[in-house]
């Protein structure tokens, strides 16, 4: 039977739609993920923070969420921003070594924070929900902080986000919300670039203006001489006159 070009087409298009189809059914749960957003923070200082849940169930609504702050860096301030539909309630566990803070001593600190849905709200199937947290002071000497989360779902489902990932190896199944802490540097090398500038400005005001002086006190003296010379020439007729 002769294939005619249209008919070409039409099964190359049939092709292509199936496997774009098959690439977003891949993709699809590398997006749907707890996350923390930004993924991004200063070491040593203060930031808000949303841990962003879909719902991954095609069936089941999401109706809790928890999650736990690493406790090798214990952070001394800890406060959630309220959020309609949901009731959040905070565990403080006893630290091993105090923290300084404000020049007092921090005994205890928030461990895990429990967002659980009230009647009539959840994050239904297809949708997403951020839950944001305002943190401080961040670990100076630390380059991430992991926070472990659980899910619950409606049906009774408990997904739990609790793996790290691993430098060099592919992404787990479940990866724990990761926070990445970069130093100040950048902000303190924009600022000394700053002060550079503005001292290269002052020194080239300084210089215009020492030029511009310059060029005046030689215009001064030009004037001086010119008069001088005239002078001369007028007592030099005067004399030939004579």
């Amino acid at each position: 039977m002769r294939i005619t070009p249209a008919r070409r087409l039409a099964a190359v298009a049939a092709v292509a739609t199936v496997a774009g189809s098959a690439v977003v059914a891949l993709a699809a749960p590398a997006f749907a993920h707890v996350t923390v957003q930004p993924g991004t923070a200063t070491q040593g200082g203060y930031t808000a923070v949303a841990f962003r849940v879909p719902d991954e169930s095609d069936t089941a609504s999401t109706v809790k969420i928890e999650v736990s702050l690493p406790m090798d860096h214990p952070l001394a301030s800890v406060r959630t921003q309220p959020l309609p539909g949901w009731t959040a309630t905070m565990e403080k566990s006893k630290l091993d070594k105090p923290l300084k803070a404000h020049g007092q001593d921090i005994t205890e600190a928030v461990s895990k924070v429990t967002w659980t849905a009230d009647a009539g709200t959840k994050i239904a199937p297809g949708q997403f929900q951020e839950f944001r947290l305002s943190l401080g002071a961040l670990p100076a000497d630390a380059d991430k902080m992991t926070f472990k989360a659980l899910q619950t779902y409606d049906n009774g489902d408990v997904v739990r986000w609790i793996d790290e990932a691993k430098e060099g190896q592919a992404e787990p199944a479940h990866p724990a919300p990761t926070l990445t802490l970069t130093k100040a540097a950048a902000a303190t090398d924009q600022h000394a670039m700053g002060a550079s500038q503005d001292k290269a400005a002052i020194t080239g005001t300084a210089t215009a203006k020492s030029s511009d002086n310059a060029a005046r006190t030689l215009g001064v003296v030009g004037i001086v001489v010119g008069v001088i010379g005239a002078a001369l020439g007028v007592m030099g007729l005067r004399r030939k006159t004579s």
